[in-house]
């Protein structure tokens, strides 16, 4: 079999037992494609292809500019196929078992200003329920880091306003316990007290954030909604619920708050994913070295 029949049988595998979708599979094809683009201009037959071969590949593919994801996935691509040539006992091994792929670098997290969250918190009309509930939910998320899916399944119960905390059942079923200010528990609680009850009408329910049908607003809807309030807002950079979140870490981790207690309200299993939010701003490593240094 030639180079083409051994990948186009590679790919008939993907399609028939493993049952990737088609997304998936025009991912391997495009992998699939490039690799025999280079064995084509190498006149390489993929049956003696050797771990040097590899190497110059992901030479050529840094040359090209592929990014350090997209080389991520085609060395898997490669992976998976010489794996499938040893299984079909087209070969004895593989020549690229032990060749790590680059590490991707995590990017840090977009997080707004302390004058951005406060232009958004103020955007929503005060005098309409959408708005109200609009800038309880604003003002909820950012106090409290919770994600899209911990909002919109909020209840009723889960506040208690007397003590000031939040009881957010979040990934894994696992309950935690959040502090709230004072401050957004009395925004929280005009929305209940007004709006709220205007959503319901004679209805019943105990889903917090609610929709003009009375019904728990979605996620789609709370994206929505704070796409709207952040145009609104003049904050031109696309936001999302999980820009709130980063905002609330990075606030408190750059107020000086502790790395395990942000970890805590996160709900983070790992501390070291709570790790990605120690990023510092010029303006607070100004401030720390104006604090500590003796020659300040």
């Amino acid at each position: 079999m030639d180079n083409d029949n051994l990948l186009d049988a590679f790919l008939l595998h993907l399609k028939t037992e493993r049952r990737l979708s088609g997304n998936t599979l025009a991912a391997y094809g495009a992998d699939l494609r490039r690799f025999s683009g280079f064995l084509a201009d190498r006149g390489i037959d993929a049956r003696k292809f050797t771990r040097s071969d590899f190497l110059d590949h992901l030479t050529r593919l840094r040359d090209e500019g592929l990014s350090a994801r997209s080389t991520a996935r085609h060395v898997s691509t490669l992976r998976s196929f010489f794996r499938f040539l040893v299984r079909e006992g087209v070969l004895t091994a593989s020549p690229v078992s032990g060749v790590k792929a680059p590490r991707l670098g995590r990017p840090l997290p977009k997080y707004l200003t302390l004058s951005q969250v406060e232009r958004l918190l103020a955007a929503p009309d005060g005098h309409t329920p959408e708005g109200i509930r609009d800038r309880a939910m604003l003002t909820i998320m950012y106090a409290s880091g919770l994600r899209a899916s911990e909002v919109v399944t909020l209840r009723l119960e889960n506040v208690d306003a007397n003590a000031g905390f939040l009881y957010v059942l979040g990934k894994g079923g696992k309950e935690r316990v959040v502090p709230v200010a004072d401050v957004a528990l009395a925004v929280l609680g005009e929305y209940i007290g007004s709006a709220r009850q205007r959503f319901l009408g004679k209805r019943f329910s105990n889903d917090l954030f609610l929709s003009r049908r009375g019904k728990a607003i979605t996620r789609q809807t709370l994206w929505n909604r704070i796409r709207r309030w952040a145009l609104a807002a003049g904050i031109e950079q696309r936001i999302s619920p999980h820009t709130l979140r980063h905002s609330f870490a990075s606030h408190l981790l750059g107020g000086g708050a502790d790395l395990r207690a942000v970890q805590a309200m996160l709900g983070h299993a790992d501390i070291a994913t709570t790790q990605i939010y120690t990023h510092i701003t010029p303006e607070r490593l100004r401030d720390i070295h104006r604090k500590h240094h003796p020659r300040a």
